[in-house]
């Protein structure tokens, strides 16, 4: 069985080398750089086993990619004060949605509509709206990219639907490609990022369902979340284009 290793950072902008990994099951850490080869220096190390390897790492790699504390208690808010974030930010929003479905969506009547019609009548005066509209127009940048499976759930049709009302609003909407997505190992953390400091992580359980909101602010933290922003904004396509890309459904 594969271990489920997340990539936290690098401290090589151009090798990619050396790096840390965390194993997601056993918290174990995965590091890897070049090899310590002097025999000299091999000589002198103590308690190196058959089949270990050494390397060598720039303490820094440890220092801003390790994990910090594996007994942090999460920070877990509820939805007045998760949607309250939307109201205070000072300069961007940005989410990254990564699911097959999600529950809430299905219980709302625009989806029974979609369902029924493929067409919604969405509430452009309802409190998100107002919101982000307002944000938008002060200045301020708010942003999603939707991973969509080949072909495409029926809830993910369903908020492709709801992105050209999310455009409408002022954000910056694309979609990405699972395949894409997982080549890029984007892995499957549903958040949003605030100002580039704050994460916002979506948990949800095997229904689907939101369970809570829990709140990063941990540096080296909300900067793998960031760069996994930066890698998903990079191959994402801009919701029109990618729209005129599906099929067309037959009745």
């Amino acid at each position: 069985m594969p271990r489920r290793l997340r990539f936290n950072g690098t401290g090589s902008g151009d090798t990619g080398c050396p790096a840390v990994h965390e194993d997601l099951d056993t918290h174990e850490v995965i590091v890897h750089g070049p090899p310590l080869s002097d025999p000299d220096d091999l000589a002198r190390l103590q308690h190196l086993g058959p089949g270990e390897v050494p390397i060598v790492v720039p303490r820094e790699l440890l220092v801003d990619w390790g994990p910090k504390d594996l007994t942090r208690k999460a920070k877990v808010v509820d939805l007045d004060a998760f949607n309250s974030l939307f109201e205070t930010f000072d300069h961007s929003a940005w989410r990254l949605e990564t699911r097959c479905r999600y529950a809430s969506d299905e219980a709302t009547d625009t989806y029974a509509q979609f369902v029924a019609s493929g067409a919604v009548a969405w509430d452009m005066d309802s409190w998100y709206c107002r919101t982000i509209r307002s944000q938008v127009a002060v200045g301020k940048s708010i942003g999603r990219v939707r991973i969509v499976d080949n072909p495409p759930t029926v809830g993910q049709r369903y908020l492709m639907a709801n992105a050209q009302r999310n455009a409408e609003l002022g954000e910056d909407v694309r979609n990405l490609w699972r395949e894409d997505a997982e080549q890029l190992s984007l892995g499957t953390e549903d958040f949003w990022i605030f100002d580039s400091r704050l994460v916002a992580l979506l948990n949800f359980d095997d229904a689907d369902s939101l369970v809570n909101v829990e709140l990063i602010t941990e540096p080296a933290e909300v900067v793998r979340y960031s760069v996994l922003r930066d890698a998903a904004l990079h191959r994402a396509i801009p919701h029109k284009r990618f729209a005129a890309l599906l099929p067309v459904k037959k009745e």
